[in-house]
């Protein structure tokens, strides 16, 4: 039944798909129609989600003139005139700077608020972690692990997180003694001078470190204390940094 699963389901995809002659009106006014969008209820809900993305001014101008990043909202704002029951949404915020970005997460939201389910595929993993109940980390076709982001990230061996920033490259034997001591879990060198140490109760175990490098001779540029983040969960599972997986 084709008609009714165009009511049903909704997708934004990576890269817009708008015709660069329409304006964005009648782009998201057709849009409704094909969704079956009663025309007494079109009007006003184009007029809400173009206010919404920040496109009311520019609803008349057409779409070749725009820049990567209004055409990313015109393709975000078809899920939210359509307000599917499953949304299926690629990327929503590539190209999108940090305003619109925040209207698109809060538009997201509204839309979640309201019953829709949706899938969201992006590569921004605090983007993740602020909108989703769930987070599926997929590697190479294959599913990883899927929880909600809290318990991903009390999935991290160690409670805690030192990230050491060195003035020079650090060798593979350095590692192993850092690995080696009491409380630490595991050391990952997301760069050849910068390293992620997992661990219990770093407090304890900070004094150690220092005076490890210190001894080795190797200086400390920075010392940051945190908890696990969604890059952690990636790095876990993967055995990969973003940035690695990205050159893939």
């Amino acid at each position: 039944e084709p008609d009714k699963a165009r009511t049903l389901v909704g997708m934004a995809f990576q890269d817009p798909k708008v015709l660069w002659v329409s304006t964005p009106w009648d782009i998201l006014n057709w849009h409704a129609k094909v969704c079956g969008i009663p025309s007494n209820e079109r009007e006003k809900r184009l007029r809400w989600v173009l206010e919404e993305v920040g496109l009311w001014n520019e609803r008349r101008k057409s779409v070749h003139t725009f820049s990567g990043g209004m055409r990313k909202r015109i393709e975000v704002a078809k899920i939210l005139v359509q307000r599917p029951k499953i949304a299926i949404i690629d990327e929503p915020t590539t190209q999108i700077d940090i305003v619109g970005k925040h209207r698109i997460w809060n538009m997201i939201r509204s839309l979640r608020d309201e019953g829709s389910t949706i899938l969201l595929a992006t590569n921004e993993l605090y983007e993740a972690d602020v909108l989703s109940d769930r987070v599926a980390i997929i590697h190479r076709g294959k599913l990883l692990v899927c929880d909600n982001p809290k318990k991903l990230k009390d999935s991290i061996p160690g409670g805690d997180v030192i990230e050491v920033v060195l003035g020079k490259d650090v060798s593979k034997k350095c590692l192993e003694e850092v690995e080696r001591m009491n409380r630490v879990v595991d050391v990952l060198s997301t760069k050849p001078n910068h390293l992620k140490i997992y661990l219990n109760k770093a407090e304890e175990v900070l004094p150690q470190i220092t005076e490890f490098f210190l001894k080795m001779r190797i200086p400390i540029k920075s010392v940051q204390m945190s908890e696990p983040t969604l890059d952690d969960v990636f790095a876990h599972y993967t055995g990969l940094t973003i940035e690695e997986a990205e050159k893939r």
